[in-house]
């Protein structure tokens, strides 16, 4: 057993060694989610996700892996690519969104009070922090790695993260899960998906709720 572990001991070093900074993207990212999940920061839930999903992260970069974390995402990248990419959304998607605001279990979901206010102040800085952490911190972090292959990555949490929402809607997060991912990988900017994710979610709630 000893003799074993000796043998073994080298690979595991290795293994941290040469996935150094993969590892940490992929942990920190995962400990993130969790930690906000059971151990809310505040009263504020935007307080709470903006300190894990950003305000941490940022630090990870910073802190941990000692890069730049402009690096990861926050630059504006390539905006005539990607501004193309943000038109193209917006025109399919507002058909889209719209009919989309017609099943009875989204309507159900997103009928509330809803007002210019609280989406600005509330519901945009959650968006940022939640792109962020996906498209800026994840994304990129496994980029060198895993290359194109990190769009996929990404996806997962985030479908998971939409669980308890519509079926339709969490269905839905599987292609634009994508989306959003080689849209950032392309444009080489988290922005580009913040846009867009800001965009669905206001065009989404208008049409249901006006």
């Amino acid at each position: 057993m000893i003799s074993l572990f000796r043998k073994e001991l080298p690979e595991i070093y290795y293994f941290f060694k040469n996935n150094y900074t993969e590892t940490v993207v992929l942990c920190m990212a995962t400990l993130f989610l969790v930690l906000e999940r059971y151990q809310p920061i505040g009263a504020s839930l935007v307080v709470s996700r903006m300190i894990y999903y950003a305000i941490l992260p940022f630090l990870t970069i910073l802190i941990i892996l000692r890069k730049n974390p402009l690096d990861y995402g926050f630059r504006i990248g390539n905006y005539k690519l990607w501004g193309f990419y943000v038109a193209i959304t917006v025109v399919i998607g507002i058909p889209v969104l719209y009919i989309g605001s017609h099943f009875s279990s989204v309507g159900q979901y997103y009928t509330r009070r809803f007002d210019y206010y609280s989406f600005l102040t509330q519901m945009v800085p959650f968006l940022f922090a939640w792109e962020y952490l996906l498209r800026g911190f994840l994304l990129f972090g496994l980029m060198k790695k895993f290359k194109e292959a990190s769009i996929l990555i990404q996806m997962v949490p985030f479908v998971l993260l939409h669980f308890g929402k519509p079926e339709i809607e969490t269905l839905m997060c599987i292609p634009m899960g994508l989306w959003f991912g080689f849209v950032a990988y392309r444009g080489k900017s988290f922005w580009p998906a913040f846009i867009i994710h800001v965009f669905i979610n206001f065009t989404l709630k208008y049409f249901v709720n006006y």
